[in-house]
């Protein structure tokens, strides 16, 4: 009798500690692999966080066609704890980096980073262009996002900065329900294949001085196109550079764009500017400091084509205005960037996608809070809200493309901060 009792009791005890091994909660990485579709590494990414994975899913080309095939798409995870909030960095191009982004380092979130369809790691075996849309990709995001709310719980954060901003309203356009509220850092929203309101940024920001000091800038640069050439060509050759424009028309190129680039980064200082009668190599090395040829370099250009596509189709671009320097070069129409592709024909750009996007933000976007920079050139296309009130708009006074939340002034810092704490309902410390 007591061996049976010893016998029952044995079992009672293996099945407890079986029963107890059942009901043991999965660690993070266990529940990251019941992901379908997903394969998980467990990296050391940026180590603020207390764990950090690299996951690929394996991502429809046609979200609407499963047949047309697949392709595997990077996405980093930077874990605090469960219970926090997640902010996703939707990526316009490439995963710059594992760090944390401002947004999740203000809310002391955790982070999900996923690169954009057709860049560096997340590229198909084969470039059908056809796949690559914003409608696509908005897909893609939502795919990730859903996945991983199985198992965070708490408030969820889009944000991205310039293209990753773009990617951010679109994802949210398609998806409005995803998240509880977006952030998109200097996200143009172009209404045209080469948006002409960046003609007319260019023509009145800043002061008078320094548009002019510019514009004699460029003008200088155009009248010694001769002794700036063959320092071109020495240039071109230290770096190793080739352009299927020729040189001469990528120096133009990089002459033109550079009243862009001045306002877009602010890097510069009007009294930074050489004067007019500067010698040659003093124009040229502001020139390139300012306005890199590699812009134009056809080695540089190739990770961006799926950019270049897609503005040139979809999203929108810009153009190099000719006319004020007519007498100097013998272009007859604006210059635009179909130059990145050579050796195919014209791109045709469809506006309807951009025109529903726009109407959408004026009408029923919600909970959208947009930053920017009043001298960035790229805020010539930024964000207009008309009459919505259901989203805000902050515009850093004479801040550059590198506008973020903590280079506002004090008071436009506070009420960024009241926004966000009372969209997402919880106190934010800063």
């Amino acid at each position: 009798m007591n061996k049976l009792r010893t016998k029952i009791f044995s079992l009672l005890f293996v099945l407890s500690i079986g029963l107890a091994a059942c009901t043991q909660p999965l660690t993070l990485e266990e529940k990251l692999n019941q992901i379908p579709d997903v394969t998980v590494q467990k990296i050391t990414g940026d180590t603020t966080y207390a764990e950090y994975y690299e996951l690929y899913f394996t991502q429809p080309l046609d979200h609407e066609n499963p047949e047309a095939g697949t392709f595997k798409q990077r996405v980093l995870l930077g874990h605090h704890a469960i219970e926090k909030p997640m902010v996703v960095e939707i990526q316009g191009y490439n995963i710059w980096t594992e760090k944390a982004g401002e947004l999740s380092k203000l809310l002391n979130a955790n982070q999900l980073t996923i690169e954009h369809r057709y860049f560096k790691n997340s590229m198909p075996d084969s470039l059908d262009w056809k796949y690559l849309n914003i409608k696509q990709a908005a897909a893609d995001q939502h795919k990730v996002i859903q996945a991983l709310k199985k198992i965070y719980k708490n408030k969820w954060i889009t944000t991205g900065i310039s293209k990753g901003g773009q990617t951010t309203i679109y994802h949210r356009f398609f998806y409005p329900n995803d998240v509880d509220v977006s952030v998109p850092y200097v996200a143009p929203q172009n209404l045209a294949r080469e948006d002409k309101r960046i003609h007319k940024h260019l023509a009145t920001v800043g002061s008078k001085e320094c548009r002019d000091k510019i514009y004699q800038f460029q003008l200088a640069c155009f009248k010694n196109k001769k002794e700036l050439l063959p320092l071109a060509k020495t240039h071109a050759e230290e770096k190793g550079y080739s352009f299927s424009m020729g040189l001469e028309k990528a120096l133009d190129l990089a002459i033109l764009e550079y009243s862009f680039a001045f306002w877009q980064w602010g890097g510069t200082k009007s009294e930074d500017i050489p004067s007019p009668d500067a010698k040659a190599q003093d124009l040229f090395k502001h020139l390139v400091r300012v306005s890199g040829m590699d812009f134009f370099d056809e080695i540089s250009l190739k990770p961006s084509l799926a950019f270049y596509h897609q503005a040139l189709t979809e999203i929108g671009m810009y153009s190099y205005e000719v006319a004020p320097f007519k007498p100097y070069i013998s272009y007859e129409k604006d210059l635009t960037f179909d130059h990145v592709f050579p050796n195919e024909p014209i791109r045709k750009f469809n506006p309807e996608s951009m025109i529903q996007v726009n109407k959408w933000l004026q009408t029923d976007a919600e909970k959208m809070l947009f930053i920017y920079g009043e001298w960035d050139t790229w805020s010539a296309t930024a964000v207009d809200l008309k009459d919505n009130t259901k989203c805000k708009k902050f515009v850093n006074p004479e801040g550059s493309h590198g506008t973020r939340i903590r280079n506002f002034p004090a008071e436009m810092k506070t009420e960024i901060i009241r926004t966000l704490e009372e969209w997402l309902e919880m106190p934010i410390e800063n």
